[in-house]
């Protein structure tokens, strides 16, 4: 009953703010830029980037999109430049999902942190002026050639400080309101949120709102209403969305795991982008028997761990695999994850040519213990990819409809 309830609340919630999301918001004043800084990392501020994007396209013809300063880089191709360059990975994603064809790749991503540039800084090679000048250049270019702009940071407003290009620094350099983006909760998330405040008032950043994303379903009517009476009360700032969890997005798929183990699928490859939930994964300790037990009687969709020893196993979840292709019992998605330290152990070749031609059954090897591999999964936290468009679509979904557009962009229009 109380799933049930919690369950109704959130949809009315959403029904609320979709409906707002719908109405196009009319006004023939320019909003100022849409800045979105975490309170930390994992709190979902590229998800709200997605869902922010994606309703904003919704009022605007051209919403362009910059991130001033990133760290995780891609190598892509600039038409303009007619060469590489390297862009924040978050710049692909949404310049791909949203088709933004009106900005090109160089303007989107000026100053680019790698390994080593925090030094360069410090000895002088590099100046705070040379990335200010940029990052004005760029957004000016994007600006320019849109009628709204998105601006994702880089974690919290903090982040940057050593090279003097923090996230309310910049903000308050390309004259947009901040949307503070925090985890659910209400103590903790409040704390976090002040720390970041702070920072946004030092330097004369109007904080525009909040989003509480990820907030359990049994707590979500309780967050949402002491949170933005606490908001108001004590900033007079509103909650401009309030999330539920939705643990599927936080679910690694199979391309996620080969990234995080540095590895390739040894077969199973068209489904890389099957998701598993941490909570399903099973490590294999029992004897052949009991394992098939399993693997025909608990959700088909478990990823399964054992040895790369346990050739009785391995060749068990191949058998297994044809006899239900054979006999079409229910769809087969389960997948294995061999591990063995490499330093030590290694799959034989003649038991790795017999996975030839299992193209409907996912398996890995990783030169990991069971033990590493599980907590390495389990501490692993799967980030959005262009690639993994079932997830990116599904999280625009979930997300965009508890955000309150027409409150953002009257904030945003406000004058300072």
């Amino acid at each position: 009953m109380i799933a049930n309830r919690s369950t109704a609340i959130i949809a009315r919630s959403a029904t609320v703010a979709s409906s707002s999301a719908c109405r196009l918001f009319s006004t023939t004043k320019r909003p100022r830029p849409i800045f979105v800084a975490a309170t930390k990392q994992h709190v979902g501020k590229t998800t709200t980037s997605l869902a922010l994007m994606s309703g904003l396209q919704k009022r605007f013809s051209k919403v362009g999109f910059i991130k001033p300063v990133g760290q995780q880089h891609v190598t892509v191709y600039s038409p303009t430049l007619d060469e590489d360059i390297r862009v924040d990975k978050d710049i692909c994603l949404l310049k791909e999902q949203f088709h933004l064809d009106h900005i090109d790749y160089r303007h989107m991503s000026p100053v680019i942190i790698p390994r080593g540039y925090t030094k360069k800084y410090i000895d002088g090679e590099i100046t705070c002026g040379a990335q200010l000048d940029k990052i004005d250049s760029a957004f000016g270019e994007v600006s320019r050639a849109s009628d709204a702009v998105l601006i994702e940071g880089t974690g919290h407003c903090g982040v940057g400080s050593i090279v003097n290009v923090n996230n309310a620094k910049v903000a308050s350099m390309l004259g947009a309101s901040m949307v503070l983006i925090a985890n659910g909760g209400l103590g903790s998330a409040f704390d976090e949120l002040e720390l970041n405040r702070v920072l946004c008032e030092k330097h004369n950043v109007p904080v525009a709102g909040v989003v509480i994303n990820k907030v359990l379903p049994d707590k979500y009517e309780q967050t949402k209403q002491y949170m933005s009476k606490a908001l108001m009360d004590t900033w007079g700032i509103p909650l401009l969305g309030c999330v539920p969890d939705r643990p599927f997005l936080g679910c690694p798929a199979i391309a996620d795991l080969e990234r995080l183990f540095q590895c390739e699928l040894v077969c199973g490859h068209t489904h890389r982008y099957r998701h598993y939930s941490v909570k399903d994964i099973n490590l294999i300790t029992t004897s052949l028997t009991r394992f098939l037990e399993n693997i025909r009687s608990k959700a088909p969709r478990t990823l399964y761990i054992c040895h790369v020893t346990r050739d009785d196993i391995i060749l068990g979840f191949m058998a297994e695999y044809q006899r239900n292709r054979r006999e079409e019992e229910r769809p087969f998605e389960a997948a294995l994850l061999v591990c063995g330290r490499k330093d030590k152990y290694q799959m034989a070749d003649e038991v790795r040519d017999m996975f030839e031609g299992l193209e409907g059954a996912p398996v890995m090897v990783v030169g990991y213990s069971t033990h590493q591999a599980m907590q390495l999964i389990h501490d692993y936290t799967p980030k959005l990819n262009i690639d993994d468009k079932n997830r990116v679509r599904k999280a625009v979904e979930h997300y965009e409809p508890y955000i309150d557009f027409d409150q953002l962009l009257h904030r945003a229009s406000l004058e300072e």
